[in-house]
């Protein structure tokens, strides 16, 4: 069995784009007819990162002592994943190391695309909520004592609201330490909880079915299964171990267990197509076009062009997640902190009319 991964998992310190540039360049080099060991040797001299360095200069020895160029990549796992060490057999396997790399890159390359645009629909939200959560306890731990002592000496009682928020500024202040306490216990619970199998299983299966981010999380999913898988295919690995791959890369285990029953279909000599429409998961246009490629011996294309399909499908979904978190986290913040306001305000107001 292929160990478990989620696609291209990089070692500490050799960032995706790292490898990226270096498939790419390797690509050009192998295709320009230059020896695989001169083509490490130049790459390994020029690439500022040390620990890649450190890589390249290992598999440039491997290769030299006599190691084909798929077992030295396959030693370093935590930068060349199985996905991509079996792609490189693949291309050395059919005389074609050039044209995977090429695919390699070019699947690194979507691959980065499709988290950036992740990244940048949930930038802006989590900073608007991290500002509001800090512009928060600012006002509830300093701004609001100050007040409370003010209103103390007033005699009058003070409204519901301005007694809400004083209680609750004297509950953070007093038992900050336990709260903070009590949210790590929790989070660390959560965390152990989600990495047990069922654990991650319900986990991955709440991120599929939420209301608004779960479009979204399922539209990437598919998109990545299908690119995976198309590259893989392409590239000459055999079905089996495509979808073997694929399953243990897919970075959501509602898919790797949908994706390793369609292995099972195919070695028990029926089709991929079953198991993934009866998994509910995917759509029927994935399901068909999948139908589709089977019946004509072209599925990496067709996979191909659902990871395509999909991937103008995630862009569409950022789009419209983006426009609709900014007025919501906008009304969040300028409600959080309107509340606040108001409730140090209201005792004024209240003694302005008595004075009147």
């Amino acid at each position: 069995m292929v160990s478990k991964g989620k696609g291209f998992s990089l070692k500490r310190g050799v960032s995706s784009k790292i490898l990226m540039v270096f498939t790419r360049q390797f690509a050009v080099m192998v295709k320009a007819g230059i020896p695989i060991v001169r083509c490490l040797e130049i790459l390994g001299e020029q690439t500022q990162n040390k620990t890649f360095r450190e890589i390249i200069l290992k598999v440039t020895r491997d290769v030299e002592t006599g190691s084909n160029l798929t077992d030295a990549l396959a030693k370093h796992k935590g930068v060349f994943d199985p996905l991509y060490v079996s792609m490189v057999k693949a291309g050395e396997a059919g005389g074609v190391l050039a044209q995977t790399l090429a695919k390699v890159a070019q699947y690194l390359e979507k691959s980065e695309s499709l988290k950036g645009k992740i990244r940048s629909a949930l930038a802006y939200p989590v900073v608007i909520f991290v500002v509001a959560i800090g512009a928060t306890f600012f006002l509830v731990v300093f701004i609001i004592p100050t007040y409370a002592k003010m209103f103390a000496g007033f005699g009058a009682e003070l409204p519901l609201l301005t007694r809400i928020v004083m209680g609750l500024s004297d509950f953070i202040r007093h038992y900050l330490i336990l709260l903070i306490l009590a949210l790590g216990a929790i989070l660390f619970a959560l965390r152990s909880y989600v990495r047990t199998e069922k654990g991650r299983l319900r986990f991955d299966s709440l991120k599929l079915n939420l209301p608004v981010l779960g479009a979204l999380v399922r539209k990437t999913a598919i998109s990545r299964f299908s690119r995976t898988l198309s590259t893989l295919t392409a590239s000459g690995v055999p079905v089996l171990l495509g979808l073997e791959i694929t399953a243990t890369t897919s970075g959501n285990k509602v898919i790797e267990n949908t994706v390793l029953k369609a292995r099972e279909s195919i070695s028990g000599g029926k089709s991929i197509f079953e198991p993934l429409k009866d998994s509910k998961v995917f759509p029927p246009l994935v399901t068909d076009l999948v139908r589709v490629g089977e019946e004509s011996g072209s599925l990496g294309e067709m996979l191909g062009k659902v990871a395509d399909f999909y991937d103008d499908e995630v862009d569409s979904a950022v789009t419209g997640l983006t426009s609709m978190i900014e007025p919501i986290t906008i009304v969040f913040l300028g409600g959080v902190i309107g509340t606040l306001l108001i409730s140090m305000y209201l005792p004024m107001f209240q003694m302005a009319t008595l004075i009147k």
